[in-house]
């Protein structure tokens, strides 16, 4: 939690300082009181643990000078100022230009601890959060991109390192939602092929011609509607790595073929006698037990054990929870950019709701609901059924959001890929390619131009 925040009172009503500074010790807040602003200004530095209880009137400077001098050197340190009845309008303008709360005299003890505390919290989680992003800027390498502090990701890190550089196949395990894609994408990023093709392919969902075409390539006339050649994913990885996600998907027949690129190091494609000499990392993922399916005959066993050679194995969000605020903190910054909005600092209570919501979603939930906290679709609760999104905004902007929602999942499915994407949303490649640009969606997120998505569309060819 870093340093223990500190409250400074500064009153030179002698009663009342003494007053306040007993009811913040009552209320277990360490607390410095001063008789003027100087003193208490020589504490005040750029991220400095401190609230400042000031009284508004006092002799040389006083508290909206006071005010201005703080938030010059740290505009995120809160100020409470306590003003008599007259003062009343004073502090009500002073909130509006940076002040954090006003306590109006005469006031109980009870109700400056209760204040003071509520602007300490403030405090605690404003430097959390300016930790979390400093950490964020100043991580480089294996960490900026698999985030975490928590035993069990340093120790994917570590596998991902030892691995990088060699060519063995990798088997990444991990329930919906956990990351497997990165894992993936961080070995070749870590590793001698990080210059070549990093090609994706979802197994779920593809019929299965549609899929031994994709993943082998055919010659023209191969088949009806095989109208010139295309190069398939396996070649197109040639000298890189080829990610086959929901490997348990893979129908049983191209298994037996899956089996015999690995064995043989060759690729036939559909309507080719001539085998084509490939050198490429085969990383796998599934959400689900292969050697249970191997057992029940859904998924081969020899395939599975050229497969695993290596298993880097993804635990749920729900038993790394440490690592929650860092990834949320790393998604609303993301977000911030891509939808060109301010990043909002989490309430207290927010926080603690995620900190104990079970994340059925892994990290895809916590990064959806960065998302909409970033879009102001969120009320107090981030994550009450129903998202309070109908206080989040018009409905134009509520439309875009879900609109975003839908065609950025639609993409993740396609691994990027544009043109199969569209044909899933029934709409033509240039209106989606409208939307991308209308909506901003980051280039991360799909190629940076038609040509490329089209490059990825035929393989390469």
């Amino acid at each position: 939690m870093g340093d223990e925040i500190r409250v400074l009172v500064v009153e030179d009503d002698e009663n009342v300082r003494f007053g306040v500074q007993q009811a913040v010790e009552l209320a277990g807040l360490p607390v410095s009181a001063y008789a003027g602003a100087a003193d208490a200004l020589a504490e005040v530095a750029p991220g400095a643990p401190l609230v400042i209880v000031s009284d508004v009137r006092m002799p040389g400077i006083d508290g909206l000078q006071l005010l201005d001098k703080v938030m010059a050197i740290d505009p995120q340190i809160p100020v409470v100022l306590i003003s008599g009845h007259a003062d009343i309008s004073t502090a009500v303008g002073a909130m509006q230009v940076g002040a954090y709360d006003f306590i109006e005299k005469p006031f109980s003890s009870d109700h400056i601890a209760r204040r003071v505390a509520r602007a300490v919290e403030k405090r605690r989680l404003t430097l959390e959060v300016q930790g979390l992003r400093a950490a964020l800027d100043n991580w480089q390498g294996i960490e900026a991109l698999v985030l975490g502090k928590s035993p069990a990701i340093a120790e994917v890190r570590k596998k991902i390192l030892r691995l990088a550089d060699t060519s063995v196949s990798v088997l990444i395990t991990g329930e919906t939602g956990t990351g497997k894609e990165l894992i993936a994408r961080s070995l070749h990023e870590f590793g001698a092929r990080r210059d070549k093709h990093f090609v994706a392919l979802n197994c779920g969902g593809l019929p299965e011609q549609i899929f031994e075409s994709e993943l082998f390539g055919h010659e023209a006339g191969a088949f009806t509607g095989a109208i010139k050649k295309r190069i398939g994913k396996i070649e197109w990885a040639h000298g890189g790595t080829l990610f086959l996600d929901e490997i348990e998907t893979m129908p049983v027949s191209l298994q037996i073929k899956m089996l015999r690129v690995l064995q043989e190091r060759t690729v036939e494609r559909l309507g080719a006698n001539e085998p084509i000499a490939v050198d490429c990392r085969i990383v796998a993922a599934s959400k689900a037990d292969l050697m249970q399916l191997s057992t029940e005959g859904q998924f081969r066993a020899d395939l599975l054990y050229r497969l695993n050679v290596a298993q880097i194995e993804l635990p749920p969000l729900r038993e790394r929870r440490e690592d929650v605020p860092l990834l949320f903190e790393h998604f609303v910054l993301a977000a911030a950019r891509r939808f060109g909005q301010p990043a909002p600092i989490v309430s207290a209570s927010q926080l603690s709701e995620l900190m104990t919501h079970p994340w059925r979603g892994n990290v895809r939930e916590l990064q959806n609901v960065a998302d909409r906290f970033v879009l102001g679709l969120t009320g107090d609760s981030l994550l009450t059924p129903g998202g309070n999104a109908s206080k989040g905004g018009t409905l134009g902007e509520q439309l875009a959001y879900f609109e975003r929602m839908l065609i950025e999942d639609m993409l993740r499915r396609h691994n990027g890929n544009v043109a199969e994407a569209s044909v899933e949303l029934g709409m033509p490649k240039k209106t989606l390619y409208h939307k991308l640009r209308q909506l901003k969606i980051a280039s991360r997120d799909v190629p940076g131009d038609e040509s490329d998505a089209d490059r990825s569309s035929s393989g390469g060819e």
